[in-house]
């Protein structure tokens, strides 16, 4: 089986966005890949944290993953600060990767606006540090979203001149993958914004821990229009709330767009939000109940982690002093 590497940061209780375009695939990939999943809590102070809020965000996405279906006996499930191998990577690559190559990251362009002298060096160099999480594990495919595609691309880069440089041919090439039934879940009061745990709006997003009548609630107010929907799927070009969701509930149900416009098509919004918070309540809510069970546990969220940290580190330590050996440090 070919391994894979995917991570995903502390930064708060996963919301549904995050579970559509990322946890359910890691469920899925576990079938036939060997997974190695991170808590990227290195990634996550690229921008300041409260202390107590990360170690707190971090055991709570650990409950989230583990009550949505990741197993951590199969696979590996771990906070990537617990590692040394990845920093120490970092730090070589910092010095493979050029200037020209990071100045061309959008996302960081994106993230720094017009105030990028102020952002700190790590959100920077974010993209190598990204590079080094894949490759301490030489693994070969990454599933990613269109956002880091280009992060994929500059690990690849990384890779073929560090080889280059070496003569040697230790780090492999990285394959992106796109998960079928990936979805970009966008704001429940703003269609052309995506779900985010950072909107001050509660009502923007489902939480993975909302209860049937929280979700119900922020159904209830998502914002949409005055028509009813449309029964063919260019009707839902201008219209970013509507198609929005009818994508979720498309998702959830594993339907395509057009076979729920085909069932829900010419209904006003107020039955079409009730079969969707139906879908979602009945989705959401098992994962919400086994999250707050595992929260309630936290010396268990915490042998997880460390079990998946000395596994990962059994992976990562030979890959990296290998490559710590042959830029010519002594061991």
């Amino acid at each position: 089986m070919q391994r894979i590497f995917s991570g995903i940061q502390p930064s708060g209780i996963p919301h549904l966005g995050n579970y559509l375009g990322a946890i359910r695939n890691w469920i899925a990939l576990q079938r036939d890949h060997e997974c190695i999943f991170c808590l990227v809590d290195l990634h996550a102070i690229t921008v300041w944290q409260d202390p107590v809020a990360l170690r707190q965000q971090t055991l709570g996405q650990t409950a989230v993953l583990l009550a949505s279906g990741i197993d951590p006996k199969a696979h590996i499930l771990f906070n990537q600060s617990a590692v040394s191998a990845h920093a120490r990577l970092a730090w070589i690559f910092n010095c493979v990767s050029r200037l020209g190559w990071l100045n061309r990251m959008t996302q960081f362009k994106d993230k720094a606006g017009k105030d990028r002298e102020n952002h700190s060096a790590g959100l920077y160099v974010y993209p190598n540090l990204m590079a080094a999480d894949i490759l301490a594990y030489k693994a070969t495919r990454v599933p990613v979203g269109d956002d880091q595609r280009q992060h994929l691309e500059l690990a690849n880069d990384i890779a073929q001149k560090f080889n280059h440089d070496y003569g040697t041919d230790f780090f492999p090439e990285i394959e992106a993958i796109i998960p079928s039934g990936a979805a970009r879940v966008m704001s429940l009061r703003d269609g052309t914004k995506k779900m985010s745990k950072s909107d001050p709006s509660a009502q923007s997003r489902i939480d993975m821990t909302d209860d049937a009548d929280a979700i119900a609630l922020k159904i209830r107010r998502a914002k949409t229009d005055s028509e009813p929907l449309p029964t063919e799927i260019e009707g839902l070009h201008t219209r970013p709330e509507a198609r929005n969701l009818v994508e979720i509930y498309a998702t959830l149900a594993d339907m395509s767009v057009t076979d729920v416009l085909a069932r829900h098509g010419g209904e006003g919004f107020g039955p079409f939000k009730a079969a969707l918070t139906e879908i979602l309540v009945e989705t959401v809510c098992s994962i919400g109940v086994e999250t707050k069970r595992l929260l309630d546990a936290p010396d268990y969220l915490l042998s997880v982690l460390r079990d998946g940290a000395a596994r990962a580190n059994a992976i990562a330590e030979p890959i990296v002093s290998e490559a710590e050996h042959i830029v010519g440090f002594v061991k």
